[in-house]
C-alpha cells in the first residue's frame, strides 16, 4: 500500500491511498478520487518528522568518489524539520555557493516511538519507505565538522511523494537520481553497508525515534552539482519518484 498526504481543493489536509494502475494515478480518500497531479492537489511530505537521521558514506562506491574511507560504524548526522520539502516544490538553494549536490536516498519512516530496538525487531517499528534527496552544500560542508550549513539549510531534504509499506519495496530496490532527465545515480538498497535493521538498532541506542521520523540511509555514487532551474527526480523502486526543481536566488 502507498499512502499520500495531500491538501485537497478546499484546503483540508488528507491522507489517502495511491492507486497507480491508471494514467494519471489517482488518490482514493473515502469515496472520492483525486488525480495525483500538482495542478489538481498539493502533494505534501508523507510524514512530519521531528528529525531526519542521515547516514553518511553508507555505499562503498560513494565513499570512494568522495575520497573517504568506509566507516566502521554508521556515520550519523541530523537534519531538522526546516529542511523538509515536498514533491513538486521549488527549493531555493543557498546563494553564493559553488557546489550544491543532489543525493538520492531510500528513506525509512518510523511508525512508533522507540528506543533500544534490537535488530531482529527493527522492522516492527518501520511504517514504510519513501524517497529523500539529501541536498548538500559542499562549500560549507568541507569547512565544518557539524555540517549545519552544509546539510541543514531550509528545504535541504525533499521527501516523498508517498509512504510505501515495507512489502512494496524489494530488498534490492533500485535507488536512482535524474537531473533534467539524465540518469546520474543508479544504486540499490542491497548495496547498503549498514542495513535498515542495523541502522534502527544503532540509532535507537543513542536517541528516541518518534512516529514520522525519517532515516535517510545514504546515497550511491554519482552525486553532482545542481544549477539554477534544474529538475530533479529521486526514484526508489517500489515507492515511486520524488520530483522537485531548484532555484538559485
Amino acid at each position: 500500500m502507498k499512502r499520500v498526504r495531500f491538501r485537497d481543493p478546499a484546503g483540508s489536509i488528507r491522507t489517502g491511498v495511491l492507486e497507480d494502475d491508471g494514467t494519471p494515478p489517482r488518490i482514493r480518500f473515502g469515496n472520492q478520487d483525486y488525480e495525483f497531479r500538482s495542478e489538481d492537489i498539493d502533494i505534501l511530505p508523507p510524514c512530519e518528522p521531528s528529525k531526519i537521521v542521515c547516514i553518511g558514506r553508507n555505499y562503498a562506491d560513494h565513499a570512494a568518489e568522495m575520497g573517504s574511507d568506509v566507516p566502521d560504524r554508521p556515520l550519523l548526522f541530523l537534519k531538522p524539520p526546516n529542511t523538509v520539502a515536498s514533491h513538486g516544490d521549488v527549493v531555493t538553494l543557498p546563494a553564493g555557493k559553488e557546489r550544491i549536490d543532489h543525493e538520492a536516498e531510500l528513506g525509512v519512516v518510523i511508525g512508533e516511538q522507540c528506543r533500544h530496538v534490537e535488530e531482529a525487531d527493527a522492522m516492527d517499528v518501520v511504517a514504510g519507505f519513501t524517497c529523500v534527496n539529501d541536498l548538500s552544500n559542499r562549500d560549507d560542508q568541507r569547512q565544518e565538522q557539524n555540517w549545519v550549513r552544509g546539510k541543514a539549510f531550509d528545504g535541504a531534504a525533499p521527501i516523498g511523494p508517498v509512504l510505501a509499506t515495507p512489502d512494496e519495496v524489494p530488498d534490492d530496490a533500485a535507488v536512482r537520481s535524474r537531473v533534467n532527465g539524465d540518469l546520474k545515480q543508479d544504486g540499490a538498497r542491497s548495496q547498503l553497508i549498514f542495513t535498515v535493521p542495523e541502522l534502527v538498532a544503532e540509532i535507537t541506542t543513542y536517541l528516541t525515534l518518534e512516529p514520522g521520523d525519517v532515516i535517510a540511509t545514504g546515497t550511491p555514487e554519482g552525486v553532482g552539482p545542481l544549477a539554477d532551474g534544474d529538475h530533479v527526480e529521486i526514484e526508489v523502486e517500489g515507492v515511486g519518484t520524488l520530483e522537485h526543481s531548484v532555484r538559485l536566488p
